[in-house]
C-alpha cells in the first residue's frame, strides 16, 4: 500500500474543480480563446467565429464571464451603439492555462485520429 502525507480534498476544495467552475462548460473555452487569440470583438464577429453558438447562449455565457472577473464588455455611444468584448487584466491569467489547453488538445486530436 503506498504510504501518502498528502491531505485529501472534497471535490469542492479541489482547485481543478473551481477552475472548470469558472471557465468550463461547452462555450465558455471557446469564447475565452478566441477572445485571448482576436483580443477586442464585437458580439456579431464573437458569434461567427464560434460555430454552432447561439445568441442566446452566448449573451448568458459572456454575461457570467463579466460576472467572473474575465470579460470586459465595453459600450461605445454611437449609432448604431458598438459593443466590444475583451478580456480584462484578470483574464489575461488565463493565458498560459488556455495555451497549454490548446496544446495539450492539439496533440490529443491527432493521437485520437491515430488509433
Amino acid at each position: 500500500m503506498r504510504n501518502t502525507t498528502e491531505t485529501k480534498i472534497s471535490h469542492g476544495d479541489c482547485p481543478v474543480i473551481t477552475s472548470l467552475k469558472v471557465i468550463g462548460g461547452k462555450w465558455k473555452p471557446a469564447i475565452l480563446y478566441v477572445l485571448q487569440r482576436d483580443h477586442v470583438l464585437r458580439f456579431g464577429e464573437l458569434r461567427g467565429l464560434i460555430t454552432g453558438i447561439t445568441q442566446k447562449m452566448l449573451t448568458a455565457q459572456l454575461r457570467e464571464l463579466q460576472a467572473d472577473g474575465l470579460v470586459d464588455r465595453r459600450v461605445y455611444a454611437e449609432v448604431p451603439p458598438r459593443v466590444e468584448y475583451r478580456l480584462t487584466d484578470y483574464g489575461q491569467t488565463l493565458q498560459p492555462l488556455l495555451s497549454a489547453m490548446a496544446s495539450w488538445g492539439a496533440v490529443h486530436r491527432e493521437r485520437s485520429i491515430q488509433h
